[in-house]
């Protein structure tokens, strides 16, 4: 049965690769994002993937236009099932480098962006007792990295919020689920669009996953809600254990290759999007970002993750068959 998805920052990237992914599915998606050019991108993609699309021109740091797009959305496809958080935006500079409005610009978007469409969600799943929320983080979530202060701070925002979500929801009882997806480095448009004051073109953090990575783990983190949170691709896994263990030496390897590994050897020809879209020239960016050559479009990382049970039993099994051996040679 067709299910009614939102999806927040539709018009590229991740928000673009998830929205097809759930067409693919034949599931009604309401793409949210400001771009014009990339929203109508969108839609015939949506269209041509066998879903049924529905645009809405929101800047989601403006949770009234959030809300009058909910009421659309209810009203034109039906109570929506599923609310995916992806939009967000950022500035690639030092610290003292952003300027506090540029700050807070980005935190409106990115941390507040996703607080007003869980509102807008919640307001009506829970009153049915059916609903699923999902947040597409990051491993930054976790680990703030150097030149991306503002969009750090805005995904451990984020993480917080999630868990104050989730434990609310349990107290509760609901039948509405929230669960956060952890990306790793994804080849998105961002690096082309962003706000730069770097001397060279930013650049994703290598290994690179192509969107349809995530993508794919969204909808799998859509129909499986009740785990918390998905951790996707073996970098961000490592990140994550790295920090959570040995955080100081992580810091100074940071502050070491943080730098160099964030920019490419291009020259820095920004779009910023930070105040307006970036695809409203008449320019649909899409899915995928400037660094296609260097992107893998498999994460085995996420396939264990798909196929606990499978895994668990194989070990089980092994470990069975070497105690089995042990005692044959005793």
């Amino acid at each position: 049965m067709a299910r009614v998805v939102v999806v927040t920052g539709a018009s590229a990237g991740v928000g673009r690769a998830s929205a097809v992914a759930f067409a693919l599915r034949g599931d009604k998606v309401a793409l949210l994002a400001r771009g014009e050019s990339g929203l109508e991108g969108a839609v015939r993609d949506v269209a041509d993937a066998g879903g049924i699309p529905l645009a809405i021109p929101v800047d989601v740091s403006d949770y009234e236009q959030v809300e009058a797009a909910a009421e659309r959305i209810e009203k034109d496809l039906g109570p929506i099932d599923v609310w995916v958080n992806v939009a967000f935006t950022s500035v690639f500079a030092p610290f003292l480098e952003i300027a506090p409005n540029e700050f807070k610009r980005t935190t409106e978007v990115t941390y507040l962006g996703y607080v007003y469409g869980t509102r807008a969600a919640l307001d009506r799943m829970k009153p049915r007792g059916h609903g699923t929320i999902v947040q597409v983080g990051s491993a930054l979530a976790y680990r703030g990295i150097p030149l991306q202060s503002a969009y750090c701070g805005a995904k451990h925002a984020i993480q917080g919020f999630h868990d104050s979500l989730r434990c609310e929801l349990l107290h509760d009882k609901s039948n509405v689920h929230a669960t956060m997806v952890q990306l790793p480095a994804v080849n998105t448009p961002q690096f082309s669009w962003v706000l730069s004051r770097l001397p060279k073109h930013p650049q994703p953090v290598p290994p690179i996953f192509q969107p349809e990575v995530a993508a794919d783990a969204v909808v799998y983190a859509a129909d499986h809600p009740r785990r918390r949170e998905y951790w996707i691709g073996a970098p961000t896994v490592a990140t994550l254990i790295a920090n959570k263990f040995v955080p100081g030496l992580l810091d100074r390897y940071l502050a070491r290759t943080g730098y160099k590994a964030q920019q490419a050897d291009l020259p820095n020809e920004q779009t910023a999007n930070l105040w307006r879209p970036a695809d409203d020239r008449s320019r649909d960016y899409g899915a995928h970002g400037a660094f296609d050559d260097r992107s893998t479009g498999r994460s085995y990382q996420m396939w264990a993750a798909r196929h606990r049970g499978l895994i668990g039993a194989l070990a089980a099994g092994a470990a069975a068959a070497t105690v089995r051996a042990a005692r044959a040679r005793r």
